[in-house]
């Protein structure tokens, strides 16, 4: 499956596209796997030739979905600069926060739970795609930031997958597995500033370059 050449790499959407991705999640928490290309063509007001046209193809146009979805998770940009303990510690709050919050919505939930629906099945490639661009895609940009911080000496780690997965534990916790179990978890603002902060601070105590360490 390949992108349309509009929307491949990391181009951002337009305007107009990003209206097209909405309504495609909105119908995902609305009909889960009915979704369909005339579905979403109908709900954004524009034709299924534009949709081919910006996506390929439904994969297509799911996986612009997932990675407009995990462009909600927001990673600080690095400076040339070393990095400072606080400019480490933001930037990991904000993921965190972030990434609960993206975790915690309706959108997320349905989108996920169509995708372990599919997954091992041949009915699409939305499991593969949700890893590729949601997890992954995440992974790959929360790295560097990580490895800034032990070049910087703030952090004492081998191997950044491992780091990057001890954080993503540390925030997840039960969280997202409850909710896709149909728990009724409701996150505020407030609590997913708590629990951010707090899985930053347990990642720092398990992670931060100690004297003697």
């Amino acid at each position: 499956m390949q992108l349309a050449a509009e929307t491949q790499g990391d181009e951002a959407p337009t305007e107009r596209q990003r209206a097209v991705l909405d309504a495609a999640l909105a119908l995902l928490v609305e009909e889960g796997d009915a979704l369909t290309m005339t579905g979403v063509a109908r709900r954004a007001s524009c034709s299924k030739e534009t949709l081919y046209k910006w996506f390929g193809d439904r994969d297509g146009l799911l996986t612009a979905t997932v990675r407009w979805q995990a462009s909600r998770v927001r990673v600080q940009p690095l400076g040339s600069e070393p990095i400072a303990l606080f400019s480490l510690t933001n930037s990991l709050e904000r993921f965190a926060s972030d990434w609960l919050t993206v975790i915690s919505s309706k959108t997320s939930i349905a989108l996920n739970r169509v995708a372990v629906s599919h997954a091992g099945t041949a009915k699409t490639n939305l499991g593969a795609i949700v890893l590729e661009n949601g997890r992954f895609a995440l992974a790959a940009r929360l790295k560097p930031v990580l490895e800034a911080g032990r070049e910087a000496g703030l952090l004492a780690f081998d191997d950044a997958e491992t780091a990057f997965r001890s954080f993503f534990g540390l925030v997840a916790r039960d969280v997202q597995i409850r909710l896709l179990l149909g728990d009724r978890l409701k996150l505020t603002a407030a609590e997913i500033a708590r629990d951010a902060g707090e899985a930053t601070r347990q990642f720092l105590a398990l992670y931060g370059a100690q004297a003697g360490r």
